[in-house]
């Protein structure tokens, strides 16, 4: 990490701040193929954390060992103070449910109405939330919160690409996680929609004071954003700062994410 950024995180990240979620030293390798080496993370309460890397520089592998849906050859993932490896399956999806997952193509089930979508994370999760709300005043409250209350009966089918990402939304929020991941969540909308995903994302943060990790190749998106920034390259934390203090690198390696 290059020691202007590593400057720049300790003044925005002091030992005070609450430590929901790191990665130590983590190394992932297919074959002859290393894909993360020695990667460093660390994610505070109530903090956006983008990361920006080239296609194939390993970030959805990142995330697929974050969540334990892959095993990693060595490192460390501590979330919510837990370490992932140490877990047995019961106990990593009682975690899992404080996480919450926005996938880049939305991920919708194209069978089943908004409703339904909805309520099969809480059906399939009952256990995780407090029944003294019915999954009905569930699935209208997170709709409400997108601004969707109304495509309640809706197909899939009948919406816009920012409409299917703001129910996707909706569905993660609906088991209010701690810590939500967010796949390029302006892939593929037009630049109006964009920005009202971003507003909606800075909202809920402010609403429900979730902790996000959010990767992205949109540089509007990261300077809106943005508490924190990693550039992920050659599989490793290369550099760490605001949105600022990283887009003024003299690095060309950095400058190459800047640029327009």
């Amino acid at each position: 990490m290059n020691e202007l950024s590593t400057n720049q995180l300790q003044k925005e990240t002091p030992e005070s701040r609450e430590l929901v979620l790191e990665i130590r030293n983590l190394n992932k390798s297919f074959g002859d193929h290393v894909v993360l080496k020695n990667f460093n993370l660390k994610l505070f309460k109530g903090e956006n954390l983008v990361i920006m890397g080239k296609s194939g520089s390993g970030k959805s592998v990142m995330i697929k060992c974050l969540v334990g849906l892959m095993e990693f050859d060595s490192g460390v993932i501590s979330v919510m103070h837990k370490d992932i490896t140490s877990l047995d399956q019961s106990s990593l999806d009682i975690l899992r449910g404080d996480i919450g997952f926005l996938f880049q193509g939305s991920a919708l089930y194209d069978s089943m109405t908004v409703r339904e979508n909805l309520e099969f994370p809480l059906r399939r999760h009952s256990h995780l939330f407090d029944t003294s709300m019915d999954v009905d005043q569930r699935v209208l409250e997170a709709l409400e919160n997108v601004g969707l209350a109304h495509t309640l009966d809706l197909m899939p089918s009948a919406l816009s690409g920012g409409m299917k990402r703001r129910v996707a939304l909706a569905r993660t929020l609906i088991l209010q996680p701690k810590i939500i991941l967010y796949d390029e969540p302006t892939s593929g909308l037009d630049p109006i929609t964009s920005k009202e995903i971003i507003q909606l994302m800075q909202d809920i943060q402010k609403k429900y004071k979730t902790s996000s990790i959010i990767i992205t190749h949109d540089v509007d998106c990261a300077r809106v954003i943005a508490d924190r920034m990693i550039l992920l390259i050659d599989g490793t934390n290369y550099a760490e700062g605001t949105f600022e203090a990283l887009s003024v690198s003299k690095d060309p390696k950095v400058k190459a994410f800047f640029k327009r």
